[in-house]
C-alpha cells in the first residue's frame, strides 16, 4: 500500500467542530489544531506500526488488520476497535470506552496527501498530511 512513509500534517478541515462533538475542551482543541502532528507508517503485511510524533506526545502503535485492539487518543480518551482495508482504503471502526459511541476513521492516499477523514455522531472533519 501506498501509505508507508512519513506524514506532516498540512491542513484542517472542521478539525475543530470534530473535536467539539468528541467532548475536547476548548483549550486543548486550540492546542491540537497547531500539534504539527507527525506520522510515520510502515506496514509489513497485515501488521501496521504507525508512530505519531506531536508537540503533545510520542506514540507508537501496533495493529493488525481486522484484529481488535485498544487506543488512548491524545486527550485521554480511550476507545477499541479496529482497522481493515476496503479498496485503497485503510478504514478504522472504533468505539468509545466511556460513552460507547462509535468514532470512524478512514485514511486515504488522494493527489499524493494522506488524507485522514473522521466522523463521530453526525460530524465529518479531514486532516490533511503531506510526505515530510
Amino acid at each position: 500500500m501506498a501509505f508507508n512513509g512519513t506524514w506532516k500534517v498540512d491542513k484542517n478541515d472542521n478539525y475543530d467542530k470534530f473535536m467539539e462533538q468528541m467532548g475536547i475542551n476548548l483549550v486543548k482543541r486550540k492546542l491540537a489544531a497547531h500539534d504539527n502532528l507527525k506520522v510515520t507508517i510502515t506496514q509489513n503485511g497485515d501488521k501496521f506500526t504507525v508512530n505519531e510524533s506531536s508537540a503533545f506526545r510520542t506514540i507508537e502503535i501496533i495493529f493488525t488488520l481486522g484484529v481488535h485492539f485498544e487506543y488512548s487518543l491524545a486527550d485521554g480518551t480511550e476507545i477499541g476497535g479496529t482497522w481493515t482495508v476496503e479498496g485503497d482504503k485503510l478504514v478504522g471502526k472504533f468505539t468509545r470506552k466511556d460513552n460507547g459511541k462509535e468514532l470512524l476513521t478512514v485514511r486515504e492516499i488522494i493527489d499524493n496527501e494522506l488524507v485522514q477523514s473522521y466522523h463521530y455522531e453526525g460530524v465529518d472533519a479531514k486532516r490533511v498530511f503531506k510526505r515530510a
